[in-house]
């Protein structure tokens, strides 16, 4: 299927792309004189996660082969895997019947998490509700205060993502903006793992691709992150500075879809006067 052949394509290029990483000595073996390998050789990966030289280079070359949970989990041993990019190679290796999984909003849930965002969002902080592709599907008015008027921009481009990346005022508005970018990006490498034969999330990857130098950059660097609450400074001229704690709250009714709320650290902005 296209689904799974997507998946092996992809833990093969993760596999691949952190064998290459890791030094001999961070696992014990000796550098070597002449070593012109960078980082780990496809052999001495195998030896030391206890698997079949021959078995593992079908694994890098994304074969049809299943790798057992067990076995992942001892790649992710002898590769130094975080435990999102543990999590991540899990979620490449599932063989699931279905090619794509949907993620639109019916009316019902539309409805739902528009009433969530707007009873939650009565207030100056911002608090939007988003799918996995970074879509805002509702918003308050801090939000766009805070980032931008996304009632402005086509329906296509009304994604948080897509806005940091490609509009010039995301880079005055967001502190730090560079590290805070890549760590959204990283976040969408997470949400591709289960949706890496999805057309509409292989278009927005293209799309971001063409459009900025330093997503193609964050992109091939492969670096996953899950959802975990994580900071936020932003700085808008009238409303001050304020550093949020940024929290995404997943819908139990509409799994692909997330609240998401921004809970001030310092409380009341500082003035930028």
């Amino acid at each position: 299927m296209a689904g799974s052949s997507e998946r092996r394509q992809e833990l093969a290029r993760f596999l691949r792309n952190r064998r290459a990483r890791i030094t001999p000595e961070q696992v014990g073996l000796p550098a070597g004189a002449r070593r012109r390998t960078q980082g780990l050789r496809r052999e001495e990966v195998a030896v030391l996660a206890g698997l079949s030289p021959t078995w593992y280079t079908y694994l890098e070359q994304g074969r049809d082969i299943h790798p057992s949970p067990q076995v992942l989990d001892s790649l992710a041993n002898v590769l130094c895997l975080e435990e999102d990019e543990r999590k991540y190679i899990h979620l490449l290796a599932l063989d699931r019947t279905s090619a794509e999984i949907s993620s639109e909003l019916d009316d019902e849930s539309r409805n739902l998490v528009t009433q969530v965002t707007q009873i939650a969002g009565y207030g100056p902080f911002p608090v939007y509700a988003a799918n996995q592709y970074g879509e805002l599907l509702a918003w308050n008015k801090a939000t766009t205060d805070w980032y931008t008027d996304f009632e402005l921009l086509p329906e296509g481009r009304r994604n948080m993502l897509w806005w940091m990346l490609t509009d010039p005022e995301a880079k005055k508005r967001i502190i730090g903006w560079a590290e805070d970018t890549r760590d959204v990006v990283a976040r969408l490498r997470a949400a591709y793992a289960g949706r890496a034969a999805d057309r509409k999330m292989n278009q927005l990857v293209r799309d971001l691709e063409h459009e900025s130098a330093e997503f193609r950059l964050w992109w091939s660097e492969q670096h996953v992150r899950e959802q975990h609450v994580r900071p936020r400074t932003l700085a808008v001229p009238g409303l001050g500075t304020c550093t949020f704690r940024i929290a995404v709250l997943r819908v139990m009714d509409s799994p692909f879809h997330s609240i998401v709320v921004h809970l001030p650290i310092d409380g009341a902005p500082n003035s930028l006067v």
